[in-house]
């Protein structure tokens, strides 16, 4: 380990000169790349580095123990004791650090939340989880951008889907897919009986086109006049692209916004996407054993987690967590419960480590 740890430090250090360097800075793609990989290496060194000094301490306690004051030699033996154990915490800090992480971890994201079971509840329900996001993206300091939405006839939404982009973002939201249940008396109930409604959260990586190895001349763009609600503005300019993947015959197309450059954008996210779909389908079923979080089909009984508000009570069924914070949590503080999923998932994959 201490070979590999050394590796670690040095392409860290490295890294560290690149984001010096003129011609890095200059190519935005290129430092981006180069700056989150050097934040993720961070906790590393740092952990790495406060193990040597604590070593070299410890070096210097035992050394103690042959001098001939007896004062001496009992601080020396309660200094060894204490940094013994310090150093076998940072060893287990270490290696939990060094667990693989997924590979899409660091990639932004598509967001879309829906409306499942329970009329306009559940599409209320819809715009509780977007406001408890949001308000969580904001303390996370991630950007959102609008994509496409449908909302409902008495509030909320039947449909929204956004881009968040920012440091760590699926990494932390990939936990959120799948469908969650609510528990608590609608604003339409009038004789205050409890319903339960459900909304399915679908978090997706953003994909590039290196990560799917799409060779651009095999694309051919059209352009269109988009159709429909929109104004004339859609309708008297060609904001429609729709991109064909020449080998295997795939199209996809956007015209959900009036931005023809923002359209080609989701056009080719989407393109990306379907030619993906399979391996990203293998990907997420070799995690889903460990973090059970597939997107069902919005009924109740296919649950990811409960939001009961008569008792402020959440729970996430796949890790037996209860918390009772509701309130809290529907204001965005998600980071414990989050948190608290990737510990899960880690010791998984430890678990999956040893097994090997």
């Amino acid at each position: 380990m201490q070979d590999k740890l050394e590796a670690i430090s040095n392409r860290y250090f490295d890294l560290e000169e690149q984001m010096s360097d003129p011609t890095v800075i200059n190519d935005q793609a290129r430092f981006s790349k180069v700056h989150k990989e050097y934040k993720d290496l961070q906790p590393i060194v740092s952990t790495y580095t406060k193990l040597k000094q604590y070593e070299a301490e410890l070096k210097g306690a035992k050394e103690m123990l042959n001098e001939g004051d007896e004062e001496l030699r009992v601080m020396a033996k309660s200094e060894i004791n204490t940094l013994t154990e310090q150093i076998e915490l940072l060893h287990d800090e270490i290696k939990s650090l060094l667990i693989p992480k997924d590979p899409e971890d660091s990639k932004d994201i598509i967001l879309e939340i829906r409306s499942g079971t329970g009329g306009d509840e559940a599409s209320i329900f819809a715009g509780d989880l977007l406001r408890m996001y949001m308000r969580y993206f904001d303390k996370q300091g991630w950007k959102t951008e609008l994509i496409d939405e449908n909302e409902g006839s008495v509030g909320g939404y039947n449909k929204i889907v956004m881009e968040v982009t920012g440091d760590d973002v699926y990494g932390k939201m990939k936990f959120e897919s799948g469908t969650h249940r609510v528990q608590r008396v609608p604003k339409t109930e009038a004789q205050g009986r409890v319903h339960t409604s459900a909304a399915t959260v679908a978090v997706m990586p953003k994909l590039e086109l290196e990560d799917v190895n799409i060779n651009k001349a095999d694309l051919r763009v059209d352009t269109f006049r988009s159709s429909g609600a929109g104004g004339q503005h859609v309708n008297k300019t060609e904001s429609g692209v729709r991109f064909t993947h020449i080998p295997t015959g795939v199209v996809a197309e956007s015209m959900d916004s009036r931005s023809q450059h923002k359209n080609r954008e989701i056009a080719l996210g989407r393109l990306i996407a379907k030619i993906q779909e399979s391996r990203v389908q293998q990907h997420h079923d070799s995690i889903a054993a460990s973090r059970r979080s597939m997107v069902g089909s919005g009924d109740r009984s296919e649950k990811i987690r409960t939001y009961n508000f008569p008792q402020n009570r959440l729970t996430d069924h796949r890790i037996n967590l209860t918390l009772y914070n509701l309130d809290a949590i529907m204001n965005g503080d998600i980071e414990d419960i989050i948190e608290k999923l990737r510990v899960a998932e880690n010791a998984e994959k430890m678990q999956g480590q040893l097994i090997e």
